[in-house]
Formats: C-alpha cells, sequence, structure tokens
C-alpha cells in the first residue's frame, strides 16, 4: 500500500511517520518551496503526547518543548477561579507540553527525513487535483507533475485544497467575532515557572505559558491577547505571517497587572505580534471520497480553545495508520477512521463553539464582574469542576481513560508504569 499525504504541517508530517510505523509506504507533498518554523506556541495535551511518544518522539519532545505543570483560570484581576495539576503530576502516564509550533513541525520534519528518506518528501508540489479509479488514485501539481498511489489524505490545512475539490462551493471558514494576537517574549518565571493561565472572559481573555528558556533566567512566554468585535466587523484570511501593531490591542489590557504577572509589560516585549481571527468550518458529513479522506485542520478546523487543534491532528493520524494496518483494504480501512474520528473531532468542535472548558471565565465574570472576596461565594467547586472535566472526556483525555485505553500502535510498545 502506499498512500499519498498532502500537506507538510504537523498533521501531515505526524501521519507520515505513523504510516511508515505501520509499515505502510508513504509520500508527503507540501505545497512551500521550504519548511521554516513559523508560528508561535501551542499545547499538546497527554493524549497526543502518548501517540508522539510510541512512535519514539518522547526524548525529542522532552528536550524541545516545557513540561506544563499546572493549569490556571483566573478573572481580569488575577483572581484564582481554578488551579490543577497537569501531565504526570495529575495522574497521566504521559507528559503534557508546551511548545513552539514551529520547533515542533521542524522535529516532525527531521524524524521524516531520517525515517523515509528525502526521496518520499516533496516540496514545491502545491495539490492542482486528483482523479481515482478502482486500481488506486493520481494527485497532479500545479509544477505538472503527478503522484500515483492507493490512496490520498488531505492534512492540508484549514485552507486545505483536497477538502475543496471534494466539497466544492463551501465557502470562506466561520468566523466567531474575536481576534487572537499571538506572539512569544522573554519574561520572568511566573507561578510554578511551567503554568498555564487564561485570564479574563469570553469577550477579553489573556492566555500565557511558557515554551522554553531565555537567557538572564527568564522564559520564553507564549501569549495570546483575545478580544471579540461585533460580527458585522470585517476581517481578513487568517495567516500565520500578518504582523499586527501592539497599540492596537495593548490598551485593552493596560491595567492587567497582578501580582504574578505584568500583562501589559509581557506584551510591549515581543518582538513581533501576530494577528489571528478566530475561524472555524462547519463538520462535515463525510471526510471520504473513494480512496481519498481528509485529516486534522482541513478535516475538521476548530477554534483554538481546550487546546486541542495540533492534539487531534496527531490522534487522527495514528488511529488512520492503524486502520489501514488492520483492514489492508484501503476503503475499508479510510472508513473505519473515519468511523471513529469524525464524530469525535465533531464534538470537539461545537464543543469550542461553546468555549470548551472556558465556560468557567464566564460563570464567574457574569456573576462578579468586578471580583469577589470568596469565590464560593460566586460558583460552586463542583459546578466548575464538572464543566472542566467534562470537556475532557470530549475531547479524550480524562486521565482515566487515555491511561487505560489500549496502544493505537500496530505492535503495541511497552506500557509506561503506573
Amino acid at each position: 500500500m502506499r498512500v499519498l499525504v498532502i500537506g507538510a504541517g504537523i498533521g501531515g508530517l505526524a501521519t507520515a511517520l505513523a504510516l511508515h510505523a505501520a509499515g505502510i509506504e508513504v509520500e508527503v507533498h507540501e505545497a512551500a518551496a521550504e519548511i521554516r518554523p513559523l508560528g508561535v506556541g501551542i499545547n499538546l495535551q497527554p493524549h497526543a503526547v502518548r501517540e508522539l511518544t510510541e512512535l519514539g518522539l518522547g526524548e525529542a519532545l522532552a528536550q524541545t518543548g516545557v513540561a506544563t505543570q499546572e493549569f490556571r483560570y483566573a478573572n481580569r484581576f488575577g483572581q484564582t477561579i481554578w488551579t490543577e495539576l497537569r501531565g504526570l503530576a495529575a495522574g497521566y502516564r504521559w507528559p503534557q507540553y508546551s511548545i513552539h509550533r514551529g520547533r515542533l513541525q521542524m522535529l516532525l520534519w527531521d524524524a521524516a527525513l531520517a525515517r523515509l528518506g528525502p526521496g518520499r518528501l516533496h516540496l514545491g508540489r502545491r495539490l492542482a487535483g486528483f482523479s481515482q479509479d478502482e486500481a488506486g488514485v493520481t494527485a497532479q501539481f500545479e509544477d505538472g507533475s503527478a503522484a500515483r498511489g492507493d490512496a490520498l489524505v488531505g492534512a492540508d490545512g484549514i485552507h486545505s485544497a483536497v477538502r475543496a475539490l471534494l466539497v466544492p462551493g463551501e465557502g470562506a471558514p466561520r468566523w466567531n467575532g474575536a481576534i487572537l494576537w499571538r506572539a512569544v517574549s522573554p519574561a520572568r518565571p511566573f507561578l510554578s515557572g511551567a503554568t498555564m493561565v487564561q485570564a479574563g472572559h469570553r469577550d477579553t481573555k489573556f492566555v500565557c505559558y511558557p515554551i522554553g528558556e531565555a537567557p538572564g533566567g527568564r522564559m520564553l512566554v507564549n501569549w495570546i491577547a483575545e478580544q471579540r468585535f461585533p460580527a458585522t466587523t470585517p476581517w481578513a484570511r487568517e495567516d500565520w505571517n500578518r504582523l499586527a501593531r501592539i497599540e492596537d490591542f495593548l490598551p485593552i489590557f493596560a491595567e492587567w497587572r497582578f501580582a504574578w504577572l505584568d500583562v501589559p509589560g509581557l506584551i510591549r516585549a515581543a518582538e513581533a505580534v501576530y494577528e489571528f481571527p478566530m475561524v472555524d468550518r462547519d463538520p462535515l458529513p463525510r471526510w471520504r471520497q473513494g480512496r481519498v479522506t481528509l485529516l486534522g485542520d482541513a478535516a475538521h478546523p476548530m477554534y483554538p480553545i481546550g487546546s486541542n487543534g495540533a492534539s487531534q491532528a496527531i490522534l487522527d493520524a495514528r488511529f488512520l495508520a492503524l486502520q489501514l494496518a488492520k483492514h489492508g483494504a484501503v476503503e475499508a480501512g479510510l472508513e473505519a477512521y473515519e468511523a471513529v474520528r469524525r464524530p469525535a473531532t465533531a464534538a470537539v468542535v461545537e464543543a469550542n463553539r461553546g468555549d470548551g472548558p472556558d465556560r468557567v471565565l464566564d460563570l464567574v465574570h457574569t456573576r462578579a464582574p468586578d471580583g469577589f472576596e470568596r469565590l464560593e461565594d460566586v460558583v460552586p467547586h463542583a459546578e466548575l469542576e464538572a464543566t472542566i472535566n467534562g470537556y475532557k472526556r470530549i475531547a479524550g483525555f480524562d486521565p482515566a481513560t487515555l491511561n487505560a485505553r489500549e496502544s493505537w500502535s500496530v505492535t503495541p510498545e511497552p506500557r509506561p508504569a503506573a
């Protein structure tokens, strides 16, 4: 079996590595002429770290990212709403990592080069179309080249060329009115030194977490400033490379100085800030058309809530490889993959549209917009716990379920000690 993967982002490269580990021949075709470490920080939840660890990348992840130790929700005054341990400290058998998106992509790219060989990774190949018959599928590229395989996987992002061919006329992604300003700044360690923070509420939010070390005992801190606008506000196509002006949003957060974090100081310390509208797409009723299917953001682009976009793409990759290896027949394997992953990811898309676990911020803001003296007088602990743990179950990373789930390796790896 030979599989053509369209796209060399996190989802596409994870798919290539998973297929190779399952003994399936794979080629990757990427539209960009070179792979560069673009973007800012992301989080890899333990369910995704498990899959990359079973692909032999655990040590590389540990050397590249920061193992998240704590998660904290706070209001716009810095008052703590919820705090919990994360990763190994929370009882998972796998860590959670905060990591630069570009460095993760390069880690996967280097692994693919070493394992597949450079002859299987093709750059400057923008998909123009595909055709399929009973024996296979042929991809045609804008440079005039073509590739033939038994299956084709569209892992080419939210503006997927594969999805556009499968779902013509779908239109632009759906914007929810929020703009994200994202950057990385050097800063002194805060709280545990490995804490992920979300502060504010649905309309105005600030997220930050360390993703590496910086000179002088400082950390590189990834941050996201978010502001919601009226739905009629025009927006530009999302692009990680579009620079923003700090003065456009800094006044919104000018007073957000907490005892443990100086938000405006963190914003000012950034060398470059990127603007990104928060968009997703409606879940599709089908991903597969014959020998062609979708994966990652091409299949289920979701709002960046709950730190699940890249993680869900990695889960897709591993489960797809397992099903193709188990079934042998391409269409049966693709169908088995979709039968599990399409409803699972659609549930996450819908949960994120409802703000997912971040709803706890709105619960407190609605009931105590000017802050509180005792959190228990505003919202019961049980209500917060139900919201947060319910999302973990939807997204597939509550500790008990993940720790007990069987491996998705074709040849299961030894389980880590409890």
